[in-house]
């Protein structure tokens, strides 16, 4: 029988919803969370998917509190905490904590190549002076360094770090992470590639974090349901959708035009703008077409039901 974590679920890579000078807007967030916590999910804000490396801090601050006050009871917050220097990383994270943000998530500083002996130390230092409980995340694509699932499991078992984010693309080490952590009740594993949802829970991971959950979470849920009940079918359908749907903002695509693709998606939902902060820029009108185009020919084929086009 899976083991049941405090550290579970459906828990969305939340975007940054900004108005024309490029401050927070406050009623996208609210729609945004609305459409998450109507489908089981929780926000994760301020992570790759929300361009916080970009943000200035004023914004980043306003996005807590915000979060924070939209937090649902006995529902956890998650929000990313990094940067390249570890004082500022320390201090977002005792920001959140004040705020009433539940979890703090940080991946490696993204400048310098770091040994093994270095990155043990900066995470074990993070950890020691975190006031929230700490997710390690892994993402070559950004930082350019994978973490080995060697030392990754040495840092398991620190007492502040609680579990690993992963969204490095490799079926081994997915598939040894979860030889490692399935049965671990201490140390969660969620998964940040999509188009491995099905697989990853069906061996033992504890939750996914898709950035395609801030248009559709109701098909996470519903895989995360499926997985429960060893519904291999219906996970696998989802799972197909699944793929449909980010590959129609992610395909051929940089990582930020993919985002910038995202946002303009989630306004022609009536979610928010499609306002993208610099240096990343919107998708030009002819794209925003294509793309909606490209999404309603998915819901037509598959006969979808997808909520927010109801």
């Amino acid at each position: 029988m899976k083991v049941k974590k405090k550290y579970n679920g459906l828990v969305v890579p939340t975007i940054t919803p900004l108005t024309e000078n490029y401050k927070l807007d406050h009623e996208a967030v609210e729609r945004i969370f609305d459409n998450i916590f109507n489908y089981g999910g929780v926000p994760f804000i301020l992570g790759t998917t929300g361009e916080a490396p970009s943000l200035p801090n004023d914004v980043k601050l306003d996005f807590i509190k915000l979060a924070a006050n939209l937090k649902q009871p006995n529902k956890l917050l998650y929000a990313g905490i990094s940067s390249n220097c570890v004082a500022d990383s320390v201090a977002i994270a005792n920001q959140c904590a004040d705020e009433g943000v539940d979890v703090a998530v940080a991946h490696l500083p993204a400048y310098f190549s770091l040994t093994d002996a270095e990155i043990k130390e900066y995470f074990e230092s993070l950890a020691d002076k975190c006031p929230l409980p700490l997710i390690i995340y892994n993402i070559p694509a950004t930082t350019h360094t994978s973490i080995h699932l060697n030392l990754l499991n040495e840092l398991s078992v620190h007492e502040n770090i609680v579990g690993t984010k992963d969204s490095e693309r490799n079926l081994d080490r997915l598939k040894q992470s979860l030889v490692l952590w399935a049965n671990r009740s201490d140390f969660s594993h969620f998964l940040g590639w999509g188009a491995q949802s099905v697989h990853a829970l069906f061996a033992g991971s504890d939750g996914l974090v898709p950035s395609t959950g801030n248009l559709f979470p109701d098909i996470y849920y519903k895989m995360l349901v499926a997985a429960d009940n060893d519904d291999e079918q219906a996970a696998l359908l989802l799972q197909r959708h699944s793929n449909l749907l980010g590959d129609i903002y992610q395909n051929k695509r940089l990582l930020g035009g993919s985002l910038a693709a995202l946002k303009s998606l989630m306004e022609s939902a009536g979610l928010c703008h499609s306002y993208m902060m610099p240096p990343l820029q919107q998708v030009s009108p002819a794209d925003a077409a294509d793309l909606q185009q490209g999404l309603q020919n998915i819901i037509t084929r598959e006969n979808l039901n997808l909520p927010i086009y109801q």
